[in-house]
């Protein structure tokens, strides 16, 4: 698997991850105080070679997708459940502890956003109340399994309403994870 973009991650041990699993160049954020220095590095390799961010599923692995997003909107991403980042030991979560496929499996499915602002809304907030996915007590569950379904990453209710819009997840496949998600529940 070749991948030409620059892969943004956490730390060396995301890079070394990345680098056993598929060889490919890393950014490091060093953590979710984002340096100036580094948004600029990340625009230029944007610019150069285009970005893949793929950070860990906790709060400050959103916390750098969502500043690198804001600044810089045409980067992909990739994602991966906190399943499949858990240590073995059990203590800790991130990229640096999936396995080389898992690495591999995240970075076939990467999505690139709409910028141009000229998205349709596919799915409502309705299909998301209809969908138990907001205002339900069993949401944050739904919503993480479809993150999952979907690779589109955990969120919360308004973020998954914005990422279902910007990477243009189709009416078709919303209602596959749907019914796979209901599915599943029946089999609890």
């Amino acid at each position: 698997m070749k991948i030409k973009e620059i892969i943004v991650v956490e730390g060396k041990d995301d890079t070394t991850a990345i680098k056993r699993a598929i060889g490919a160049d890393t950014i490091e954020t060093n953590g979710s105080a984002i340096s100036e220095e580094t948004l600029k590095r990340i625009a230029h390799a944007q610019e150069k070679r285009g970005v893949i961010v793929f950070t860990d599923p906790d709060y400050p692995g959103r916390r750098i997708r969502a500043i690198i997003e804001e600044r810089i909107p045409s980067v992909k991403h990739a994602f991966l459940s906190k399943e499949k980042t858990i240590a073995k030991n059990g203590k800790g979560l991130g990229i640096e502890h999936a396995s080389d496929e898992d690495i591999r499996e995240a970075l076939k499915n990467v999505y690139t956003p709409n910028i141009n602002n000229n998205f349709e809304e596919l799915i409502t907030l309705d299909d998301l109340m209809q969908a138990k996915l907001i205002g339900h007590p069993q949401s944050k569950q739904r919503r993480s399994r479809l993150g999952e379904l979907l690779n589109i990453g955990m969120t919360n209710g308004k973020q998954l309403h914005k990422r279902l819009v910007m990477f243009q997840i189709t009416v078709e496949q919303f209602g596959q994870a749907i019914a796979q998600l209901d599915q599943e529940d029946q089999n609890v």
